[in-house]
């Protein structure tokens, strides 16, 4: 069995992927430093490098991945690895996954 490198929430953040020229809406369904798994109607196939931008809540500017590798593809659900992201959008990435296991700790109280 595979170990995942990256812990990875459950978080659900709206998206915009570019796999080609034109940019397609898409949601989260897990998250993680590494990758994501992804709602969407974008037409990928595993190998594809797609853009992403990230629409988190209370940062102003979209978190940006310029380069995810679809691992895996389900209907309407694919896998990516991000292969490139700047070290700004990485911390962005990184305050989120605190705060939403912050949010989930404190559910189990």
């Amino acid at each position: 069995m595979e170990r995942r490198k990256y812990r990875r929430v459950p978080a659900q953040i709206k998206g915009l992927l570019r796999g080609n020229s034109h940019e397609v809406e898409g949601t989260t369904v897990d998250l993680s430093l590494g990758g994501a798994k992804i709602e969407s109607d974008l037409n990928v196939h595993p190998g594809k490098v797609i853009v992403i931008r990230l629409m988190i809540p209370g940062v102003e500017e979209p978190v940006s991945i310029p380069e995810a590798l679809v691992r895996w593809v389900e209907p309407n659900q694919f896998g990516v690895e991000f292969q490139q992201i700047d070290q700004k959008e990485l911390d962005e990435l990184e305050e989120l996954l605190d705060e939403f296991d912050e949010a989930e700790g404190s559910g189990h109280a």
